[in-house]
């Protein structure tokens, strides 16, 4: 009654699908492939080393990256005096050196066993890997708290005991337990 008249088409399209055989067997053939170049004489490095080689290899850019993400932050800065921020990328940068180390020595040890690491993922606690990242081994020691309560005459200490993930950890790096448990080492009952 109160509408505007419109006029309404109805259109039936039907589209047929045929697949191109010799293209899709031309696209797959090229899927997954990389070229690798080396210098190295092929007595020295065979193509699996060669590709084994590549994929370990130390990419520069990831640490650039770990500089300006998370871990580190290095976003513009509002420093208005150069040597504030020549300190700050300097202070960033042994940061960077130790989680790069850190990572390292785990990884080292690691291999040496042959071992993986599992319980740094927290929805999955049995994925294990052989190459755990500074991040996620950092973030297995997030859950710890030490609460200090001062009385008169006395203080009291309690600190979280490790879990298992965190003492392998340690052991990975090859520190003792002995250092998480000197901070603490006037409670009645140490870690």
């Amino acid at each position: 009654r109160s509408r505007p008249a419109t006029v309404r088409q109805e259109r039936e399209v039907r589209v047929t699908v045929e697949v191109d055989e010799a293209a899709l067997q031309k696209a797959l053939a090229r899927l997954g492939w990389r070229v690798y170049a080396t210098n190295a004489p092929a007595e020295l490095l065979s193509l699996q080393q060669a590709v084994l080689a590549y994929r370990e290899q130390y990419i520069i850019e990831r640490g650039m990256g770990r500089l300006k993400g998370r871990p580190l932050s290095l976003t513009p800065m509002y420093l208005q005096r150069d040597d504030r921020a020549t300190g700050l990328i300097r202070l960033l940068a042994i940061g960077l050196r130790v989680l790069t180390l850190l990572e390292f020595v785990v990884r080292r040890n690691l291999a040496a066993t042959g071992e993986k690491l599992a319980g740094l993922y927290a929805g999955n606690p049995t994925r294990a890997t052989a190459r755990p990242t500074a991040e996620r081994l950092l973030e297995a020691f997030q859950e710890i708290t030490l609460t200090v309560i001062q009385e008169p005459h006395r203080t009291h200490r309690h600190l979280t005991p490790l879990s298992e993930v965190q003492q392998r950890i340690l052991a990975l790096l090859d520190f003792s337990t002995e250092i998480y448990a000197r901070l603490c080492a006037d409670s009645a009952k140490p870690p």
